[in-house]
């Protein structure tokens, strides 16, 4: 039987290191009894420590290395969440969020980056596959999350085990991995200077397919637990159930996407799947009951698969600079237009309701649909 790569393994530690935490969230809302306004507020965090982060991401994993950069911050990022977990209070759970953002945004680039290197070494599509574990991890740290939140284990010590499984898994996996060597760009001087991981033309362009798909799946991972709580009279492991719909309907569709891709083309891939996900959240704007609302995110998880990995593997494969920084780049304007949205969302959730929440994001979505030609590879 033939191993996975290393890095395919580095890939579902990472999504286990964050420990099942949208599983959690409604626990962390009660346990300082915030109002959805103020929980939006909390969340903002994340985005405003991963921008910050992601200027410099760049320089600190050429500087570093992948290999280092990723046994460092896959544990910090578990660490982090039980920091998160145990604070008393709003402020400090704002900076909580701001950590591990920060956190999350450096290893972000490092395995995105390490995947494409072993991608233009093996010359076999890989990026998906490895998006595709990832998700299967996040699947499993959500059904984790939602049998603790089942047996009342308090969301700090829930954290806390996986993150001493996660530190294990790190240094059994990443200690002994050779990474792969950089990918060839136009500009290879000037290797030790500071790069600002500013967007280009081709980025932003990337980032406008990108934005609906991780528009939907952040604001499914935030607000979807709460949208089952609000909209329909069932027990608390069955709202979580959103969460493992989608992440299971993802993982399938990434696994599978790199064969997809191959056969079709990114392109049209990605309009197929792009117009899944817009039934999947009409199906939930118009849910008469749970069991289409749990098809619609479904059909979300399984519409939203492929928009990051295609979006980072063409940012990657752009050769104009060096494929960290163009990641980076890439991934930090979707972050900057994502800044303000917990915060909208939770608001429009307060004042509106939370189906409204949910009938935003289509227009998001129309537009990647449209954006999701350039995608095909440059000659």
């Amino acid at each position: 039987m033939k191993l996975p790569q290393p890095i395919v393994l580095v890939f579902l530690l990472h999504a286990l290191s964050q420990g099942g935490l949208f599983t959690r969230i409604p626990d962390l809302q009660s346990g300082l009894n915030l109002t959805e306004a103020e929980l939006g507020l909390a969340l903002l965090g994340q985005p405003f420590g991963a921008i910050l982060m992601f200027l410099v991401s760049s320089t600190l994993v050429e500087r570093l290395g992948t290999r280092l950069v990723i046994l460092v911050t896959i544990p910090a990022l578990a660490i982090a969440m039980v920091l998160t977990a145990l604070a008393p209070s709003l402020p400090l759970m704002w900076l909580g969020f701001a950590l591990w953002g920060s956190v999350f945004a450096l290893s972000n680039v490092a395995i995105n980056v390490e995947a494409d290197r072993v991608e233009a070494a093996s010359g076999k599509r890989l990026m998906n596959t490895c998006h595709g574990v990832w998700s299967l991890g996040l699947l499993i740290s959500a059904l984790v999350g939602t049998a603790m939140r089942g047996a009342n284990v308090p969301p700090a010590l829930h954290f806390a085990i996986m993150a001493a499984v996660v530190v294990v898994g790190i240094l059994v996996v990443a200690l002994p991995m050779q990474a792969a060597s950089p990918r060839a760009h136009a500009q290879s001087g000037g290797s030790k200077r500071v790069r600002i991981a500013l967007p280009t033309t081709m980025t932003l362009l990337l980032v406008g397919y990108a934005f609906g798909s991780a528009l939907l799946e952040g604001g499914l991972r935030n607000w979807s637990v709460i949208f089952m709580r609000d909209s329909f009279a069932a027990p608390e492991w069955v709202d979580t159930l959103t969460l493992p719909a989608f992440m299971a309907a993802q993982s399938i569709g990434r696994l599978l996407a790199d064969r997809a891709v191959m056969r079709w083309g990114p392109v049209r891939l990605a309009r197929g799947l792009g117009v899944t996900a817009l039934i999947g959240l009409l199906l939930v704007i118009f849910s008469p009951n749970l069991v289409v609302a749990l098809v619609g995110f479904t059909l979300i998880g399984a519409g939203v698969c492929v928009a990051f990995p295609l979006s980072a593997s063409a940012a990657a494969r752009l050769g104009d600079r060096p494929a960290s920084q163009n990641v980076a780049a890439l991934t930090m304007s979707q972050q900057v237009l994502l800044l303000g949205t917990p915060a909208i969302l939770g608001w429009i959730a307060t004042t509106a309701s939370i189906r409204v929440t949910f009938a935003v994001m289509v227009p998001p979505l129309l537009l990647a649909i449209c954006l999701a030609r350039y995608l095909a590879p440059k000659e």
